[in-house]
């Protein structure tokens, strides 16, 4: 029993109090919810044999999330999507309602080149080990510190020695963004591009530059936009609804059951304390599809109790009520156990965490699996350990 309490107390102290640490516990909302955009990228696969496409998309969307997540965007999905001969990238962007800033951002293809007179070198932005945003010392306007890798150093060694009193123009997706005088050998792993830059431009050149090219060009085919006022309206609706459920559900164990359905229903509230603390800590982010899954486990949190209490009818009648109430959890179990496994593979099947490419690879579809995957192990522990443990004390009360 103290040990019950403890458990209890600690879920309940973790969800509600605010602990001094630099950690928000906040519910992570997704697009349909929080609203924002989602955007639609086709790649050109025109130019690539057939055999290197999927490569080159898996690329693609590894570039697009790594730009995506330096933008500073909460929960950002990008997945990819392939039919009737079509690579498409999707991204969904939480919040952001500027999808101009993001489809730029996201488009450009970042190639970066230093020129010389004679023509292009063999120093490009994969020599790149990081880039970021500074201020010109004599002009005090943005610019671009850029870090070379080792190897690219020595290119870069080499090349403003080649050219020292010449410029050595830096182009950008096949535009020159600077163009500088060399005045002597620059030896080490370091440079800076100059130029007419805001502070925006500079950051998100930095981004684009951190980020990587994309391997193939990128054209936006479909751009959504979700206002805020329908995601707190599917918010509101869903809390509504999960209201009235939890309400109904809470009423009909009490109806059937008895203090039995008293139990249950103490069980499933600390069912829904311990989802929830479990939502903000991992966290999880939400979308109707996976409120859709908690609602559906909040049945499957009662469905062990109902089992359980069936088969005590008829143990009952057999056996004293504290064998009886042993007897039905144990024979009980192989039920509870076989429906829980069964959908705990349904669940696996459809977030598909192996992203294999014939089976789902839906967003909404894997939330949903993850939440309902999340309320099945939790309702295991409140269903078995808790209800029981509560009647457990029950009888023993009633002994007295």
């Amino acid at each position: 029993m103290k040990k019950l309490v403890l458990i209890i107390l600690l879920t309940v102290a973790a969800t509600y109090i605010s602990l001094p640490i630099n950690k928000k516990f906040d519910l992570k909302l997704g697009l349909d919810l929080a609203g924002g955009s989602k955007l639609v990228f086709e790649a050109d696969m025109s130019k690539l044999d057939a055999s290197k496409q999927e490569i080159a998309l898996d690329s693609v969307r590894n570039v697009i999330e790594k730009r995506v997540n330096l933008f500073g965007v909460s929960e950002p999905t990008v997945q990819t999507s392939q039919f009737e001969n079509k690579s498409r990238i999707i991204v969904e962007l939480p919040g952001v309602t500027d999808t101009k800033q993001a489809v730029d951002l996201i488009g450009k293809t970042a190639q970066l080149q230093f020129f010389e007179e004679s023509g292009p070198t063999n120093l490009t932005g994969a020599d790149l080990e990081s880039a970021a945003v500074v201020f010109d010392s004599q002009t005090g306007k943005p610019a671009i510190s850029l870090k070379f890798t080792k190897e690219g150093g020595e290119k870069f060694a080499e090349i403003t020695g080649q050219n020292i009193g010449k410029p050595l123009p830096i182009v950008l997706d096949n535009n020159v963004i600077s163009a500088p005088v060399v005045q002597e050998k620059i030896v080490g792993d370091s440079a800076q591009i100059s130029g007419t830059f805001t502070i925006e431009e500079a950051k998100n050149l930095a981004i684009q530059l951190n980020a990587g090219a994309l391997p193939v060009p990128i054209a936006l085919v479909q751009q959504t936009t979700v206002g805020a006022t329908l995601g707190a309206e599917s918010v509101k609706q869903s809390i509504t609804a999960g209201i009235v459920g939890f309400a109904m559900v809470i009423v009909f164990m009490i109806l059937s059951y008895g203090w039995f359905g008293v139990v249950a229903d103490i069980g499933l509230l600390i069912f829904g304390v311990i989802t929830i603390a479990l939502y903000k800590l991992i966290p999880i982010t939400l979308t109707l599809p996976g409120i859709a899954g908690f609602m559906l486990s909040i049945g499957m949190a009662l469905d062990g109790n109902i089992l359980i209490f069936e088969r005590f009818k008829e143990e009952k009648l057999k056996h004293e009520f504290h064998q009886a109430l042993e007897i039905s959890f144990g024979r009980a179990w192989n039920s509870i156990r076989d429906a829980y496994v069964a959908t705990l593979i349904t669940c696996f099947v459809l977030a598909n965490p192996l992203d294999w490419t014939f089976l789902n690879t839906s967003g909404p579809i894997r939330g949903f699996a993850i939440t309902l995957a999340l309320g099945i192990v939790v309702s295991l522990f409140t269903g078995i350990f808790v209800s029981r443990n509560l009647l457990r004390i029950f009888v023993k009360e009633g002994k007295k």
